[in-house]
Parts: structure tokens; C-alpha cells; sequence
């Protein structure tokens, strides 16, 4: 008999047995996404096609920046992003400018909306997690290229706004009420590339925790670190039920993150070679791999990202089939 998916997920974030490792993909929706309407309209479609353990609801990433200024175009990227065209921080006075955004109004109401839709169109019975964005995250799209400058030389300006970015983002998530099941948190630039481990320590973090302390009344926060060479142990200890990142693209594996995380480990498929570029034979070997090296338990299926837009539906099928041949037992 099947599990229901909160019982699925809920077992699988402590390691009790289940029917079969829960299954996730995400994209985003570009054009879409600019009407709440739409939005949940192809967010609906899409779970209905699939049936996925949740749904993680792919937003832009500009849907929390917008009434502070930010200005995105579509131009055909095939992760379905938006490229920034004005980013409304250029000098560090400006960052104590920024002012608490009402979750009610403007494009953060917008997505209020489009969740409203979500959930009544799919019931309750499906798991719903809204993205939420980090305050860095946000930050190094409202200031684009001078946030790093900013960043390091004016310390204090940049703190200050991180602060009204952060208060904004614990109204929003408290707004959410019982649209959603969780929040997907999204953490971007805890990597070498752009901040060093110390610095994300104290820039980042203490606006992690406060959101995460908001998001406690959900039973599902599912935790995304974005990039390569991150600094996965930096986050190891946050509140949250299951963690995704680039698995296959950067350390630790599946298994080395397993031993390191006490809850759920997501991830398994990558997202270029074979989910975008290769066969559905190549997608299930792959899914095989992943569940060998977690046994199945503690373990979500998924990708490390988002899924590209041209993925072809014969792959997104494989992943799908996969758990269900670990029910069969095949």
C-alpha cells in the first residue's frame, strides 16, 4: 500500500523505513512567473504530470527585490533565469536606504497569490515549499557588482541593509501561513569563489538563523547551498528537515554528506549529464547509484539545482520511474 507523501518525507527525514525514496524535480517558468496566474497554473500542471513528493514552487529570483528597484529581462537562459539589467544599490550610502517591504503589497503580494492558487489547486494533501532567498542571496542582486566592494570596505552599511532584508524576509515568511509546508531556503555565494568561509560566518548566517527560527512552524525546511566548493560544513547544524546541493558537481557526495547532516540528503540526479544531455537509461543508473550510496534512507531524489527548461520529458519520466522501481524491487 502507499505511503501518503507527508508520511513518506516524514519517515525519511529520521530514517524510518518507507514504500520508496521520495521523489522531486523543480524548474522555473520563465514569462510565467511574471503573472501569479500563470505561474500556478504551470507550477499546477507540472506536479499533476509528475506527481513529485512536493512541490517546490520556483519563483524569479527577483520576486523578493523588485519593489526595492531591481529590473530583470528574459532572454531564453536555459535554466529559465532572468538576467539583471539594474541593480538599484551603486554607492554604500544607499544600502541604509532600504526600507521593510510589506508582504501584502507590491510583487511579494503577487506571490501570496499565486500560492493562494497553488493550494487550492492542489490540495492538501501535496507538500508545498515556497523558495525563500538568503539575505545574501538578495543583497549581492541589489548591489551586482559593487556588493563585494561594499561588502569589504563598508561593513557596516552592508550590515544594516542585510538587517531590513532579513526583517523583510521573516514578515514574508510569516505571511505565508498555511499556504505552504515549508520554505525552501536558498543560500547562494557560501563558497570560494566569492565569500570566504569567515565571512559568510558573520554576514550570512545570523540572517539564516533568524528566518529559519521564523520558518520553525513548518514541518518540512528543505535547505539548498548553491555553487561549487561551498563551505557545506558551515551549515550542517541549521534547523532544517533535508539538504540539497550540487552533489555531483561538487564535495561531498551523497554518502560523505549523509554521515555529516542528521537529516535528509537531496539530490543524486545531475542536472547537465544525463537529466538534460543524456538517455533515460543513463537517468536511472544514476538514480541507482544515489540510493546505493544512502541504502535508500535519508534520502531524497533530485537534483542539485533547478531543472533545465529543456529537459526532455522522457528524462524527467526516468526520474520519476526510479523510485518505483526501488518499490518493485527491481
Amino acid at each position: 500500500m502507499s505511503m501518503k507523501k507527508r508520511t513518506r518525507l516524514e519517515r525519511t527525514f529520521t530514517g524510518e523505513p518507507v514504500d520508496r525514496p521520495p521523489v522531486a524535480l523543480w524548474r522555473h517558468w520563465p514569462g510565467d512567473d511574471q503573472y501569479p496566474a500563470h505561474f500556478a497554473a504551470a507550477t499546477i500542471a507540472f506536479q499533476r504530470q509528475f506527481d513529485w513528493d512536493f512541490v517546490k514552487v520556483t519563483p524569479s529570483s527577483d520576486y523578493c527585490l523588485r519593489d526595492w528597484g531591481t529590473q530583470t529581462v528574459w532572454e531564453g537562459n536555459n535554466e529559465g533565469t532572468r538576467r539583471y539589467v539594474h541593480h538599484p544599490i551603486q554607492h554604500p550610502e544607499q544600502w541604509a536606504a532600504l526600507r521593510p517591504l510589506d508582504p501584502s503589497q507590491g510583487s511579494l503580494g503577487q506571490m501570496l497569490e499565486a500560492l493562494r492558487l497553488i493550494r487550492e489547486g492542489l490540495g492538501p494533501e501535496v507538500p508545498i515549499l515556497q523558495t525563500i532567498f538568503s539575505p545574501i542571496a538578495q543583497a549581492k542582486n541589489l548591489a551586482g557588482p559593487h556588493f563585494l566592494t561594499h561588502l569589504r570596505l563598508y561593513p557596516d552599511a552592508v550590515r544594516a541593509g542585510l538587517d531590513v532584508i532579513t526583517e523583510t524576509t521573516c514578515r514574508f515568511v510569516e505571511a505565508l501561513g498555511d499556504l505552504v509546508d515549508g520554505v525552501f531556503y536558498a543560500v547562494q555565494w557560501a563558497d570560494a569563489a566569492h565569500l570566504s568561509r569567515d565571512e559568510y560566518r558573520l554576514f550570512g548566517r545570523p540572517g539564516d538563523l533568524r528566518i529559519l527560527d521564523v520558518a520553525r512552524r513548518y514541518w518540512f525546511n528543505l535547505l539548498h547551498v548553491h555553487g561549487t566548493a561551498i563551505y557545506f560544513e558551515v551549515f550542517v547544524d541549521y534547523p532544517v528537515q533535508a539538504l540539497n546541493w550540487h552533489d555531483r558537481e561538487t564535495w561531498p557526495s551523497l554518502a560523505e554528506g549523509k554521515e555529516r547532516f542528521p537529516g535528509a540528503v537531496v539530490g543524486g540526479i545531475a542536472r547537465m549529464d544525463p537529466l538534460l544531455r543524456g538517455t533515460p537509461e543513463a537517468v536511472r543508473s544514476q538514480a541507482r547509484d544515489a540510493i546505493a550510496q544512502t541504502e535508500g534512507r535519508r534520502f531524497i531524489l533530485g537534483t542539485g539545482c533547478v531543472t533545465p527548461i529543456t529537459t526532455p520529458v522522457c528524462n524527467l519520466r526516468a526520474v520519476r520511474a526510479a523510485v518505483e522501481d526501488v518499490r518493485e524491487g527491481s
